[in-house]
């Protein structure tokens, strides 16, 4: 039982590839302690997916927004997840658009005094969704791009867009109730 208690304090082994001389040479090295983890990456994405902000979801998990961008040019796996997050949270933004141009934005706010009497009334607007068109507008031809690689060229009125947007909203869903949010 010893042996294995000090095995399980080793520090991990990493494969690590260098050019040397006319060849590569493989070295197995530590891990680096600021290393992005499977987790670490997990929850980059999670966050990717709930912001579209790559800055936010690098200081989540403790990270430069810099090293988020260079681990996406260096691991085509990690650059993948990094699109599916980024289409995901533009599906949201999507839905979120659709949902204010169908039910406004607008809500009211009333104040009473201590006796239940309305004080007074007033109207709050929620923000403009210009933000959000324009986030739209400069990301849909990437995402257009993503679809059409993937065959998924549907329409924006068609049922399979519609399930689509159904879908993406239905994954959103789940991961707010797997992080307990």
């Amino acid at each position: 039982m010893g042996a294995r208690k000090g095995a399980a304090r080793r520090p991990a082994r990493v494969v690590q590839r260098q050019a040397a001389g006319d060849g590569v040479r493989t070295q197995v090295r530590k891990a680096r302690r600021d290393a992005w983890s499977k987790a670490v990456r997990a929850r980059f994405l999670a966050e990717l997916a709930e912001t579209c902000n790559v800055s936010e979801a690098a200081r989540t998990v403790g990270k430069s927004r810099q090293a988020a961008y260079g681990l996406k040019q260096r691991d085509a796996e990690f650059a993948r997840g990094w699109d599916a997050a980024i289409e995901q949270g533009y599906g949201e933004i999507e839905a979120m658009l659709i949902r204010l141009a169908l039910q406004g934005c607008e809500s009211e706010e009333i104040i009473a005094d201590g006796e239940g009497a309305v004080k007074t009334r007033k109207v709050k607007r929620a923000p403009n969704p210009s933000l959000g068109l324009q986030l739209l507008k400069l990301h849909a031809a990437q995402v257009a791009a993503r679809r059409a690689a993937r065959g998924d060229v549907a329409g924006p009125g068609s049922a399979e867009a519609i399930a689509s947007v159904e879908r993406v909203l239905a994954e959103v869903r789940r991961r707010r109730a797997a992080a307990g949010t």
